[in-house]
Parts: C-alpha cells; sequence; structure tokens
C-alpha cells in the first residue's frame, strides 16, 4: 500500500514505515550471512574465507545497484510528494532502462576483470579457486540484484516498506534452506552456496517487478506516460552517481583493507570474514533506516514541510539508539559464541580474529549510526557534496590507519581504523545536517 509520508505525527510516520525496512535488510543479510555459515559449517573454512573474499568484490556490483536504488527512490519519492504522478512513472521507467544498460556493462567488466582483481588484492592460492567461481556465478545474477533493488526503491518512495520485507523474508529464508540442500546433498561445495543464492534472489525479483507494475495501474495518471525523459534522467544520475561513487570508493577501500588482511594468511581472512558479515548486518541495517529517512525526507521537501525534516531527524536519532542497546550488547558479550557458528574450530585464529574484531568496533555503533540517519537527511535533500565528504572521510582514514595500525599491532591493529573513522565522519555529517535549509527556519 502506498502511504503520504507528509501528513501524520512525524515520529509515528517514520517508525512504522522505518522498521519494516529494518526487519527487510536483517533478511536481505541472511542472504550474505548463509552463504558463509553454510561455507564454513559445511564444507570448510578455506570455502569460508573464499566467499568472504569474494564478497567484498560483490560490493562494487552492489554500490551501482545501491545507486540506482536511491537516485530514482529519492526523485520519486520527491513526485510523489509533490503529487505529479505522470512524471513519477517516467522517472520510474527512465530507472530501468537505464539500469539494464549499466547491468550489462557491469556483467562484462566482471567476467573479464575478476580473477586480475583477485590476485591484486592477493588472495592465495589455496582460496583463489573458489572465490573466482563464488564470483562467476553472481555476476550471473546481476540483473536479478539490479531491479529487485530498483524494484524495493519504488516501494519505499510511495511510502510502502511492507512489501520489500515479505518478499525478503520469504526469499532469504529459502535461500538458508537451499544452501544447505546444495551443499549436503548435491556436495556442490562454494558453488551450491552461489546458485542457491540466484536462484531466490531472481524469484524475489521477479515477483517484485510484477508487484510494481501492478501498483502503477492503481495511480491515476491522464495522457500517455512517456518511457523515457533525459531532464528525470539528470536528476536521477545527479542522485545516483554520488551514491554510487560513495559506495564504489568504500567498496574499494574494503577490497583495499582486505588486500592488508589477505597478508596474514586464510585463518584471519576466515574470521574477519564471519566478523564483518555480523557487522555487515547492522551497518547496513541503519543505512537502510538512513535510506527510508531519504524518502521521509524527500516527500516532505517535495511538499514544502520543512518542519517535518527535522522532527524526522529526531525521531529516527531515538529509532537508531534504541536497537543499538540490544546489538552492541550482543556483540560485546555474545560475539564469541556468534562467530563461531560459521567455524568448526571452535578455538582457532579465525575465531579469535573474529571476536576481537567484534569488540572493538561494536561499542561506536552509537556514532556510525547518528551518521547515517543524518546522511538520510542530506541525501533526501539532495545535498550530495556534503553527503560525500562526511562518507569519503571516513573511507580514507579508514584505509589509510589500517595500513598503519597493522604494522605495529598486527591485524588486531586493523580493526581500529573502524571507530577512528566513523567518529570523524560523523561530526562531519551532523555538522553538515545542522547547515540545512529546515534549520534556517524557526522551529
Amino acid at each position: 500500500m502506498n502511504r503520504d509520508l507528509t501528513v501524520g505525527k512525524p515520529s509515528s510516520v517514520l517508525w512504522k514505515f522505518c522498521l519494516p525496512l529494518f526487519g527487510s535488510i536483517i533478511f536481505q543479510q541472511l542472504y550474505n550471512i548463509a552463504d558463509s555459515f553454510v561455507a564454513g559449517k559445511f564444507v570448510s573454512e578455506e570455502a569460508l574465507a573464499a566467499v568472504g573474499n569474494g564478497y567484498e568484490i560483490t560490493l562494487i556490483f552492489i554500490a551501482f545497484a545501491f545507486g540506482c536504488n536511491i537516485g530514482c527512490s529519492v526523485i520519486v519519492s520527491q513526485l510523489f510528494g509533490a503529487k505529479r504522478y505522470k512524471e513519477l512513472k517516467t522517472a520510474v521507467y527512465t530507472t530501468l532502462i537505464a539500469s539494464g544498460v549499466l547491468c550489462a556493462v557491469l556483467m562484462a567488466a566482471g567476467t573479464a576483470f575478476c580473477t586480475d582483481l583477485l590476485h591484486l588484492i592477493r588472495t592465495p592460492d589455496n582460496v583463489l579457486a573458489d572465490s573466482r567461481l563464488y564470483l562467476d556465478i553472481y555476476i550471473l545474477s546481476l540483473p536479478f540484484v539490479f531491479y529487485y533493488n530498483v524494484a524495493s526503491g519504488i516501494f519505499s518512495a510511495l511510502g510502502d516498506s511492507r512489501t520489500p520485507f515479505i518478499f525478503l523474508a520469504a526469499s532469504s529464508t529459502a535461500n538458508i534452506g537451499m544452501d544447505i540442500y546444495f551443499v549436503t546433498v548435491f556436495k556442490m561445495g562454494v558453488a551450491g552456496v552461489a546458485w542457491a543464492t540466484l536462484i531466490c534472489q531472481g524469484i524475489s525479483c521477479v515477483l517484485a517487478i510484477v508487484v510494481v507494475f501492478f501498483r502503477f495501474r492503481q495511480i491515476p495518471t491522464e495522457g500517455k506516460v512517456k518511457l523515457f525523459s533525459w531532464e528525470l534522467f539528470r536528476k536521477i544520475t545527479a542522485v545516483a552517481v554520488p551514491s554510487i561513487l560513495q559506495q564504489s570508493f568504500i567498496s574499494v577501500g574494503n577490497i583495499v583493507i582486505q588486500s592488508v588482511i589477505n597478508s596474514f594468511g586464510s585463518s584471519v581472512m576466515a574470521g574477519y570474514s564471519a566478523a564483518v558479515k555480523l557487522n555487515n548486518l547492522v551497518i547496513t541495517s541503519f543505512t537502510t533506516l538512513g535510506n527510508g529517512i531519504s524518502n521521509f525526507t524527500g516527500q516532505n521537501l517535495g511538499a514544502g514541510k520543512l518542519d517535518r525534516i527535522r522532527a524526522g531527524f529526531r525521531a529516527g536519532l531515538r529509532l537508531v539508539w534504541i536497537l543499538c542497546v540490544p546489538l552492541v550488547l550482543l556483540y560485546l558479550f555474545g560475539g564469541s559464541w556468534l562467530v563461531r557458528l560459521f567455524l568448526n574450530d571452535a578455538g582457532g585464529t579465525a575465531a579469535e580474529t573474529g571476536v576481537a574484531f567484534l569488540r572493538i568496533v561494536a561499542p561506536f555503533y552509537f556514532v556510525v549510526s547518528a551518521k547515517l540517519v543524518s546522511d538520510g537527511v542530506l541525501r533526501g535533500a539532495g545535498m550530495m557534496g556534503k553527503f560525500m565528504a562526511a562518507t569519503f572521510s571516513d573511507l580514507i582514514l579508514r584505509v589509510v590507519l589500517a595500513f598503519v595500525f597493522s604494522i605495529p599491532f598486527g591485524s588486531t591493529g586493523i580493526w581500529f581504523a573502524w571507530p577512528v573513522g566513523w567518529t570523524v565522519a560523523t561530526a562531519l555529517s551532523i555538522f553538515f545536517y545542522r547547515t540545512g535549509q529546515w534549520n534556517r527556519q524557526n522551529s
């Protein structure tokens, strides 16, 4: 059901809209967690390292899909708030066409250069073949990844966070079962993990697109709707490209950090792979809540209701901090048990590595969550330059400090780069939020 986010008590509207988004991303992350869990438990430690190593490269592709999601979502939410429904439909069609072209280019590039990239990040020989196999199959799933992201962005822009939640809950649950079945029954190893994910993503993507077009039939428009608009393409691109660059540079930064981690051997790689999946579960969840705040900001900006943007920011902070409390406690006191879920050797280097990572970064979730809320407002308002400045400060610090701290402190030193980067970037993002037009009005 489409929902107008410009009416009703801002805190209630935002919470009702964002909580299903939070649930959706939890299930989305189960795809990746299931892959690592099955690889580590039912195949080998090397298989877990291979999936984790390949996963860092898949984040580059996801960055482009995420950019298409955000570009479409922000513009569509603004048009929906302004009740310009004919342009809204054109914006969606334009995004679908442009995303298809971009996806084809990335599939060709991925097929040609993934092996070179694996060598570039110093992938150990004992996990190289499985890393490449995982990536080859993942590249085949890119059309599903792209179009599901676009569909999800459309639902969010129209104020519907429930439908993506239902799709993801069903598909990610099925993915866990298929992962285990392909690996244990068919003995497919890493390939089974990848194929199970592709099949489940494909089904959820097709169903999501069908529902999007069904919803479109319910939105009244007069006259023929254009299938492509260069003007709307430029507007979408103005939001999408900075988001793509942000996510791409973060992914490249993570790959550079992965190259430092790889120099410590496959056991450290496996421990990091397990822990970073748990970390990404939290960070991606808060990023998705930030996307919801972007939709809330976009609709209210389109409707000229700037006071609601300030109220939405405050409500978003309360929401993420409430969610931080159990997550931080879980990772601090239960991190050892969670990491060992992925590993057969409960007392080895891999387990120690994963636990150390979680204990260092988890307390700073309170900090980075505030950044992601203010980022959501900046992005929804189209303040992309300031949004990127805050994000890149985090990335640059984390990459540089990972190298610097690894020299005296070994692999443990790498993990200290996260809190420093997050703290500096959060300060910048909140400062930029306070320069927005909504804060220049009287409350």
